[in-house]
């Protein structure tokens, strides 16, 4: 019994959890479903170096990409810009949307639903190196 409360505890913490995102809707669209898995965007080698979290979200007859840059970066208080697109198969981004200093990026909407697709999220740290961008894609979705 013991046991079960510390899984469950674990598992209410890990939802929870203050640097992750808590998408439910897009922009002008309302509830979204999120399709694939979730994409890490990180500046070094090790895990504590995620900054952003990338995903895709399909709703209102759409793909979306969602990026949510983490509790822990934002405490920084540091310059930064995130980009967030849909990658068809085989044509150019679509969709693409850049802020500066917004934890939350969605996406325009994409008429991809019966495309295979990615979501990307770019972030840029605009006080470290402003030219170099840290990108990461969610796995393909068709």
């Amino acid at each position: 019994m013991k046991r079960a409360l510390m899984v469950a505890a674990a598992l209410t913490l890990s939802v929870l959890s203050p640097g992750m995102a808590h998408a439910e809707s897009a922009p002008g669209c309302g509830p979204v479903t999120q399709i694939g898995s979730t994409a890490y965007i990180q500046t070094g080698t090790s895990s504590s170096s995620i900054v952003a979290s990338v995903k895709q979200f399909k709703g209102c007859g759409k793909n979306w990409a969602y990026v949510y840059v983490w509790d822990q970066y934002i405490s920084k208080g540091r310059s930064f810009e995130i980009h967030t697109a849909i990658y068809p198969d085989g044509a150019n981004p679509a969709g693409s949307v850049r802020q500066r200093n917004k934890q939350e990026n969605w996406s325009k909407g994409t008429n991809t639903l019966s495309q295979c697709t990615r979501a990307s999220g770019t972030f840029v740290d605009l006080v470290g190196d402003p030219s170099y961008g840290f990108q990461e894609f969610t796995d393909k979705r068709c």
